[in-house]
């Protein structure tokens, strides 16, 4: 269970390019999460379901030893499963109200809003944990997701959004600090994190750039991983 935390800092997604197998997978997570990684987000879009199960148990356990939290991506079924923390959807998925229904009442809710900030206080106002704005910069992971976070909007969608906001989409070492002085909670991190030679001093660079940026506290989270 974590304590007096605070919803901020490095929030990590996996990839099944950069982790193929279950090992690599593991160990590189664990090594995130050693640098310090304050939320990790499951993201495998393969269709072989029992893999994905069971890399999200042991993703489950491992986050469980770290005291981090663990998110789904997409899936409300295999957050159910794997009893998982909670669950990232986005504007093709289930509704917010529908994993609500399905998960437990304290499941942490995330909502892709690209680059909208109508779509971000609706999903506040609809009940969504935090919100992603992205792609922020051309992305290796997804090259062909539009860069449509303009220059303002994060600084807007920090003064006028109550739930911490994620910005995502080719953050690197040398642009976070600058993304993050926008007034965002959080960074969602693929390549530059999971894609380094040594990806827990990664996560530590990371961690300490984003250490004074803390703003938000994460009773949500608290209450999740009880």
């Amino acid at each position: 269970m974590l304590s007096t935390e605070r919803f901020t800092g490095l929030y990590g997604i996996t990839d099944s390019t950069l982790m193929p197998d279950d090992d690599n997978l593991l160990a590189s997570v664990e090594a995130a999460l050693r640098g310090g990684m304050r939320i990790l987000q499951y993201r495998n879009k393969s269709t072989d379901q029992d893999k994905k199960l069971q890399q999200a148990c042991r993703l489950k356990a491992l986050c469980k030893h770290y005291q981090v939290p663990l998110i789904i991506n997409d899936d409300i079924e295999l957050a159910a499963f794997c009893n998982a923390d909670g669950v990232h959807l986005g504007a093709e998925d289930d509704s917010i109200s529908d994993a609500r229904t399905r998960l437990c009442e304290n499941t942490i809710i995330g909502i892709s809003c690209y680059g909208s900030l109508e779509r971000a206080l609706i999903m506040q106002a609809n009940g969504a944990n935090y919100v992603a704005f992205g792609a922020c910069f051309a992305s290796p992971t997804k090259p062909n997701a539009p860069v449509n976070v303009k220059r303002g909007l994060l600084k807007e969608a920090s003064k006028t959004l109550k739930i911490p906001i994620v910005a995502i989409g080719g953050i690197t070492l040398g642009n976070v600090s600058d993304i993050v002085s926008q007034g965002v909670s959080m960074v969602a991190v693929i390549s530059d994190l999971f894609s380094a030679d040594n990806i827990e001093a990664q996560a530590r660079q990371y961690s300490r750039l984003l250490k004074t940026f803390e703003v938000y506290e994460q009773p949500v989270i608290e209450k999740a991983m009880q």
